[in-house]
């Protein structure tokens, strides 16, 4: 924009000064303009992201309710944290068994070991996360709470360790696992891919390697004894017992009496 003033120079000649100020035009607000654009195409990104997110993940565990699991993501983390270490991929033993060939005692060990309100809950025992929370404020410890169903979405699609994010799929793959499976088939997909032993995944390759027999002909006190090392497979040894890994067994054996296989017909329903 120019302003002009008059003045009066040699002569009395009059002049005339030019002032030029800087335009504040449409030109000047472009970079705004822009950075809505950019703020745009990120939100639909994001959405498409979010959209795609959930579709492939409704997919797999639609197509995982229905087929075998080649492996789990526990699985692949272990292999992997092989090659990285240098120690070249880890040895896992994992065979899928079908329902019909898993011993009964089997399923209703892990059941009364883990979780006995499994066939009630819709994927979360929320009084026994505020028992947790309560102790972890009174003794400064979190013991376990997560449920079956819980364990599965973890042990299939997640990787091992905590965090909130990891906290929140897992909650997520839940919700799914609950809405797209049939309680029999959570069951039958945490019987298999369990941690049992080091490297040692479901009851298949669990019976094979500490009792010597198939997964159908599992007993009692050799299901109880199985379930009593699942919070930690790695401490806790099949092979050779700990007294508490003994007295654990008793308990679940004591459980399950109390449940008694008819229990699992709310399973198999």
């Amino acid at each position: 924009m120019l302003f002009l003033f008059p003045g009066s120079g040699p002569g009395g000649l009059t002049h005339h000064f030019a002032l030029r100020l800087p335009s504040y035009g449409r030109s000047r607000f472009r970079p705004c303009a822009l950075g809505r654009r950019v703020l745009t195409r990120s939100i639909q990104f994001a959405a498409v992201a979010a959209i795609g997110f959930l579709i492939a993940t409704a997919c797999a565990v639609l197509v995982l309710g229905l087929a075998r699991p080649p492996a789990s993501a526990f699985m692949l983390e272990r292999s992997l944290a092989g090659l990285f270490n240098g120690k070249g991929i880890a040895d896992i033993q994992y065979r899928w068994v079908e329902w019909e060939s898993i011993s009964r005692y089997m399923a209703l060990a892990v059941v009364a070991a883990e979780d006995q309100k499994f066939p009630d809950h819709w994927g979360f025992d929320f009084e026994s996360i505020s028992l947790a929370l309560q102790e972890r404020k009174t003794k400064g410890r979190l013991r376990g709470a997560s449920t079956i169903s819980q364990q599965v979405a973890k042990n299939l699609f997640l990787w091992n360790g905590r965090s909130y994010l990891r906290k929140g799929l897992e909650a997520y793959f839940t919700v799914l696992i609950e809405l797209m499976w049939s309680k029999r088939r959570i069951l039958e997909v945490y019987l298999n891919i369990a941690e049992f032993g080091d490297g040692i995944y479901g009851v298949g390759a669990a019976a094979k390697n500490f009792f010597r027999k198939q997964p159908s002909r599992l007993s009692r006190r050799e299901s109880a004894m199985l379930a009593a090392v699942l919070p930690n497979p790695k401490k806790f040894k099949v092979s050779s017992p700990s007294k508490y890994v003994q007295w654990r067994t008793r308990r679940i054996e004591k459980q399950m009496r109390n449940l008694g296989l008819s229990y699992l017909e709310r399973i198999v329903r």
